[in-house]
């Protein structure tokens, strides 16, 4: 997350007791989003542990969403809030016909010879079905999913060390991070369960872990996200737009945030769904 804009700073000096001081920050969170705690901290000159009191009574008003390191709006016009993470089979059938064309179209950007990191998630999934016909790519992945459809293939294949994070069959942890920074990527495809003029957002604090050692790690960082995902925020930001060079989807983002990914420098590669394929082959 950038920095607030100097007309979004305050100081100890204006003598706000605590209720102003949680009206102000209420209002702030409303207006960006997101907002972080150590962000907050400055903005407001008080300590870090001050202003997660301050979002911990907010969001037990309702006001707010506590996230990790810092808060989400409750509401924010034009930006759905996605909470609780489906199960991955659920997740596969949703949109399946987007995330087969973005997979593939996410194919073309593999040269030979290439060096990959590949996250967790539905469309990094079909990213891996795709590549696993090819014998020219070293895959290091997370993803317990992707790397039995690579392993059945002609891939190269890694996994990290690290605990299973049952739910998403993911290998997360200090151990997963640790061996993952040791490596450099030439590519790094991840996913995300909503993108914003914020920047890219997801429901889990340990996969995020691992998605911000792909980030990195990779000379080019690429996500993968179907328009569904648009104007969609989550409990987890993982990184701003600027860290991120392409965006691969199967619609033209909505005005607001494809201005926001043309400032920030993201190209973004529409493919197209082919509609003979069904919704029953994401099964």
């Amino acid at each position: 997350m950038s920095e607030l804009a100097p007309g979004e700073r305050t100081t100890r000096a204006g003598g706000s007791n605590g209720l102003q001081r949680r009206e102000r920050l209420c209002a702030l969170v409303a207006r960006r989003g997101f907002a972080s705690v150590a962000e907050l901290a400055r903005a407001f000159g008080v300590s870090e542990m001050t202003i997660r009191r301050d979002l911990d009574r907010l969001a037990a008003a309702g006001l707010v969403v506590r996230a990790h390191g810092g808060a989400v709006a409750r509401e924010r016009a034009g930006v759905a809030l996605a909470l609780d993470e489906p199960s991955f089979r659920a997740r596969l059938r949703r949109a399946a016909a987007a995330k087969l064309a973005i997979a593939r179209r996410a194919l073309e950007l593999v040269p030979p010879g290439c060096t990959l990191g590949l996250d967790v998630g539905t469309t990094t999934f079909e990213l891996a079905r795709a590549l696993a016909p090819r014998d020219d790519v070293r895959v290091f992945t997370n993803s317990l999913q992707a790397a039995s459809v690579l392993g059945q293939g002609r891939v190269e294949v890694y996994l990290p060390g690290g605990r299973i994070r049952p739910r998403e069959l993911s290998l997360v942890g200090s151990i997963a991070a640790r061996e993952l920074s040791r490596y450099w990527l030439d590519l790094a495809f991840l996913g995300a369960a909503g993108v914003t003029a914020d920047g890219f957002f997801d429901y889990s604090l340990e996969d995020t872990e691992i998605k911000q050692v792909y980030l990195a790690r990779a000379r080019r960082v690429v996500f993968l996200c179907d328009s569904t995902k648009f104007a969609r925020m989550s409990v987890v930001k993982v990184c701003a737009l600027e860290q991120v060079h392409t965006l691969v989807t199967e619609a033209s983002p909505p005005p607001p945030l494809a201005a926001a990914l043309a400032r920030a420098g993201v190209e973004v590669v529409v493919a197209q769904p082919q509609p003979e394929l069904g919704v029953g082959q994401g099964d």
